[in-house]
């Protein structure tokens, strides 16, 4: 297991549940599901870059990204529908906390003239999403494959009923808010 898993059942589930004034356990907010999305709208001209993003993807998450299909034509974007516009990678279980604990303790350390990241940006139901403007942070990312930066956006899903409860869960686990 998880070592931020490990934190969360024995110490962060008790103090959630006095915190938020719960009276069941099973109704503390936990993580459901971590997502990571790369929108990269040049594939649409040059396959290769979307291939290059799908790699480094699979080094960040530690498993395959699934690629994403545009839904319908533009034509000022010159976009057909079922043309690849992205990738995205859905992380559960252990991987979820692995990802989340390196997240929290070494790429958003690494990440340039970061004051925290903003707490109104949740949407509604206790699910946070956050971007990240340079996969280079990542370390596990080779500076030598990448050609062009590219951002991620990265959306954690949890149990929470609201805002305020999926805040204190993330703030819990570690997520520095501003």
């Amino acid at each position: 297991m998880s070592r931020l898993f490990e934190k969360y059942k024995a110490t962060i589930r008790e103090e959630l549940k006095k915190e938020l004034n719960v009276d069941n356990i099973m109704m503390v907010p936990r993580l459901e599901k971590v997502v990571i999305n790369a929108g990269v709208g040049e594939a649409t001209q040059n396959i290769k870059v979307l291939d290059n993003m799908m790699e480094i993807m699979a080094v960040i998450s530690g498993q395959k990204p699934v690629l994403r299909r545009a839904k319908k034509s533009i034509a000022s974007f010159r976009l057909r529908a079922g043309m690849p516009v992205g990738a995205s990678v859905t992380l559960r279980g252990k991987r979820m906390y692995e990802f989340l604990d390196r997240l929290v303790s070494v790429v958003i350390p690494r990440v340039k003239d970061f004051r925290g990241l903003n707490p109104s940006a949740f949407d509604g139901r206790g699910n946070f999403s956050m971007s990240i403007k340079d996969q280079l942070v990542f370390p596990e990312v080779d500076y030598n494959k990448v050609d062009k930066t590219k951002g991620i956006s990265i959306t954690f899903v949890t149990s929470a009923r609201s805002d305020d409860m999926g805040r204190a869960l993330l703030k819990n686990l570690g997520v520095p808010f501003r």
